[in-house]
């Protein structure tokens, strides 16, 4: 009798050991919690130990000294593994613009026994077309739908950023776009990826999209889909930076959006948290998404003492999608 055997992509992450805490924290804010640890420095003490109880140390045991140290995590081979790969190279990319001394290594990906280009060429057979809600299907370029499909075709590829609609927390988003989102809304994406959920916005009725990402590949990538999806560029305006360190950006993404949407890890939604108000309308909607379950009190407390209340909690597997919308200050 045939079992069901989970195949997994072997990730190495090249780091330091001053960064190894910085790189697991960073993965357990994307749902990674299990980690292999090669640690050049414990090598090194291993062998500079002059009380070892040990007359030699195997060949292969040696090359380690030289490979560096690493981070190791290991990833299902099935429809989201490009996703959480990229989700991973993004958390390092948001890394290493925190770190211009490069005291964390060089924080980068390599995939073992799989070369970079095959992945990207053969992890497209896992993207057929999606459902979600009851308004949306989500299909990649390749793929094709019938011609008397009823719902409202999003056409995403995902190239370097995160957003294929293939994962718990985008599905939650969309869902509550569907939800919330009316005719000739103004959108705000933070953080947007791929661009999926600000040009689901756009899809389900909102008249503009203001979308903004740290990473310069995702913002490329959300332009691109924003075209793969006819969407007209002078309704669509994309920023690259900060909205936490970068009072100009936050100055040009303006205010008085009618939706804001972020689908982001929790530490950066909390550091996000105190600006959100300034960029809502008063009787606006603020969604938030990417949050594992062990830190959902914790988000929606940050998020509630910075003027919000929470309208709605959703949940699927381990991850949490919050509604708010702004108290209200008025007296009786």
């Amino acid at each position: 009798m045939s079992e069901n055997v989970t195949e997994w992509i072997e990730v190495h992450i090249k780091t330091s050991t001053a960064g190894i805490e910085s790189v697991c924290g960073r993965l357990m804010n994307i749902g990674i919690s299990g980690f292999v640890i090669e640690d050049a420095e414990d090598f090194k003490e291993f062998l500079n130990d002059k009380n070892g109880n040990w007359d030699y140390v195997d060949d292969e045991l040696l090359k380690l000294k030289n490979r560096g140290t690493k981070v190791i995590v290991y990833i299902p081979n099935d429809e989201l593994a490009a996703e959480n790969i990229n989700a991973v190279k993004s958390e390092l990319r948001t890394l290493k613009d925190c770190d211009p001394d490069c005291k964390y290594g060089e924080l980068e990906v390599e995939l073992n026994n799989i070369a970079e280009e095959d992945w990207a060429n053969n992890w497209r057979k896992f993207f057929k077309p999606l459902t979600v809600g009851d308004k949306l299907i989500i299909k990649p370029s390749w793929e094709k739908v019938s011609a008397d499909e009823s719902r409202k075709i999003l056409e995403i590829d995902p190239a370097s950023s995160f957003g294929t609609g293939q994962h718990d927390t985008t599905q939650l988003c969309l869902e509550n776009l569907e939800k919330y989102i009316r005719k000739d809304d103004r959108i705000l994406d933070l953080g947007c990826g791929s661009g999926i959920l600000g040009i689901a916005g756009m899809i389900l009725g909102a008249s503009c999209l203001t979308a903004v990402d740290i990473d310069a590949n995702a913002v490329k990538t959300t332009k691109e889909n924003i075209m793969k999806n006819s969407i007209p560029f002078d309704c669509v305006h994309t920023f690259c930076g900060d909205i936490v360190s970068d009072s100009e950006l936050r100055r040009k993404i303006g205010g008085e959006y009618n939706v804001i949407v972020a689908n982001i890890v929790s530490d950066v939604l909390i550091a996000m948290s105190r600006f959100f108000k300034g960029f809502l309308a008063k009787d606006g909607v603020l969604i938030v998404s990417g949050i594992i379950k062990q830190r959902k009190n914790e988000v929606i407390d940050v998020i509630e003492e910075c003027g919000f209340e929470k309208n709605s909690v959703i949940e699927s597997e381990e991850w949490v999608s919050v509604t708010f919308s702004q108290k209200d200050m008025g007296g009786g």
